[in-house]
């Protein structure tokens, strides 16, 4: 931690003085020591010394155990904690968790261990600049969008995009062109998007005269299913357009040989990044990461300013600055270990009767699936997803991170300890001796409709952000088809929409709500939780 006197060092690179004030500001002079400047935002490397800034600053700050204190929060550095907390996490918490104190730095105009925290985070990550936000990635989604597109522009996207993606189009106002991904009706799961489809957005936009303003790409998906980001950032590039990756299930990516490239080696111009999934920092802390020129940091930053707490949590910001630390330490073998426990469970696992897992060939046109993210199916059982998982935790006390109808997935990382993938085995093999099926359940259970995504004859009418603000009324269920959403309704995780705002609700995308919601999918957006009525635009 600096000297609260400040200190000062040179960096021979950018031939500059950084001069550490009592603040904890940075301010530059030239040699001659003529200009005083300030420097937020710097693309200069990480100063030395601090391994954490952040995280030493926090630190720094809350030893001040004998200061009189007239600054928010209400608990007062713990003093006036709810006990009711305490009892659970114990006052450490609240000892550091401060407000924007002067040493500490401001987010919005970082100068201090923000900065250098930050660029640190983008020496790791290979970023031209990264901002770390404290809206998880959801707000890193919402000011990417905004940052590459303005009322009317047309963003090409996949349709099994989050819903952040669909709040970043009510705020910005932009038009979607809606890729419709591969999926696999076995399954029941959606994949990326490919190039080619890429291309022929683009050209169909071409044809009718407009241009993309950004494209949007999820990768890797919930189930680690990662697009071809190499070509597609070719191809926007030779448009001209700026390619956003939804990469928050990828932090972890481009850290060891088995693992796939992450965005920004790929070409990406910005990648949002949940650096609390797989990677260590707190829930709800993510980054944004840019590379190339073609996005407006100005921009990024008034997104941010916009978008983001104006009190931001330091515990979570100390996170990434801690996640990025640990990383750092020794970026090309500290996945090894979860690697060696992912192959070992996964071959294990493919042995067991009557259960299938998730392997590229079944999404062939796709480069790569995490190898860290597990998707086991068990509809040869004749169970669904949602039964399966409420047995394995019930009787095993097993975990998972995703259900679907016909599949679990298990996020492997870091944490993870063999004890537990060997009790996961044994669950597995528990299920797939009690519950294999006689000839003809498993066809009992298929969906007959379930050859296509249930969006895949979804219709706009109105734009998101028209439909957000229309008038709305309340109809039966069996009354809303036909009619305009007025609502995002999605199974939650992994939060993919079925009905969006503004597009015309079919029978396929009802009945498919319906069903998964008898299998034990909680649904989410929907106002009426037991779905036997639906708000619609009112147009």
């Amino acid at each position: 931690m600096r000297e609260r006197g400040g200190t000062s060092k040179h960096d021979k690179r950018s031939n500059i003085n950084i001069n550490i004030g009592k603040s904890g500001r940075v301010v530059t002079m030239d040699d001659d020591d003529d200009v005083v400047l300030r420097i937020p935002n710097s693309r200069i490397a990480p100063p030395e010394g601090s391994h954490t800034p952040l995280v030493s600053a926090l630190k720094a700050s809350a030893a001040q155990d004998d200061a009189a204190t007239f600054h928010f929060p209400g608990h007062n550095r713990g003093r006036a904690a709810p006990s009711s907390l305490t009892q659970l996490i114990g006052i450490r918490p609240f000892l550091h968790d401060l407000p924007e104190l002067p040493e500490l730095d401001n987010l919005f105009a970082p100068e201090g261990p923000i900065l250098d925290a930050q660029l640190h985070a983008a020496k790791l990550f290979g970023s031209s600049e990264t901002w770390f936000l404290v809206g998880g990635s959801t707000c890193g989604i919402q000011t990417a969008i905004m940052a590459t597109c303005s009322p009317g522009d047309f963003l090409i996207l996949p349709r099994n995009s989050h819903i952040s993606a669909i709040s970043a189009m009510v705020l910005s106002g932009a038009l979607p062109k809606y890729i419709v991904p591969d999926y696999d009706s076995s399954w029941d799961i959606t994949g990326g998007i490919t190039p080619s489809q890429v291309e022929c957005a683009i050209k169909e936009l071409e044809k009718d005269g407009r241009k993309a303003a950004a494209v949007f790409v999820t990768s890797p998906t919930y189930h680690g299913i990662c697009s071809n980001l190499s070509e597609i950032s070719r191809l926007c590039h030779s448009y001209k357009t700026p390619l956003i990756v939804d990469e928050a299930h990828g932090a972890h990516l481009g850290f060891h040989p088995l693992l796939p490239a992450s965005a920004l080696q790929q070409g990406a111009d910005l990648a949002v990044q949940s650096t609390h999934k797989v990677l260590c920092s707190l829930t709800q802390s993510s980054m944004l990461h840019i590379s190339g020129s073609l996005v407006d940091r100005e921009r990024i930053c008034r997104c941010l300013q916009t978008l983001q707490s104006t009190s931001p949590s330091y515990l979570l910001l100390a996170s990434l600055d801690a996640a990025r630390a640990q990383i750092s330490e020794n970026p090309e073998k500290i996945f090894s270990r979860a690697l060696e426990l992912a192959v070992e469970v996964t071959d294990l696992i493919k042995e067991i009767p009557g259960i299938s897992v998730l392997e590229r060939q079944r999404f062939s046109s796709f480069p790569a699936i995490d190898p860290l993210r597990l998707t086991i199916g068990v509809w040869q059982l004749g169970l669904s997803g949602y039964e399966a998982d409420e047995i394995l935790y019930r009787d095993y006390g097993v975990v998972s991170e995703l259900v679907d109808t016909r599949s679990m997935t298990f996020a492997i990382n870091l944490g993870t300890c063999r004890e537990h993938t060997l009790r996961l085995v044994s669950g597995i093999k528990d299920l797939s001796a009690t519950y294999i099926p006689t000839q003809g359940a498993e066809e009992e259970r298929v969906d007959n409709n379930s050859s296509h995504p249930p969006f895949v004859d979804s219709k706009m009418w109105l734009s998101p952000r028209e439909a957000f603000f229309a008038r709305k009324k309340r109809v039966s269920i069996k009354d809303s088809i036909g009619e305009i959403c007025g609502e995002l309704i999605c199974p939650y995780p992994p939060g993919i929409p079925v009905m969006i705002p503004g597009e015309i609700v079919t029978q396929r995308a009802l009945d498919y709500l319906l069903h998964v919601k008898m299998e034990g999918a909680v649904i989410s957006g929907a106002s009426d939780p037991l779905l036997s009525s639906m708000i619609v635009c009112n147009v």
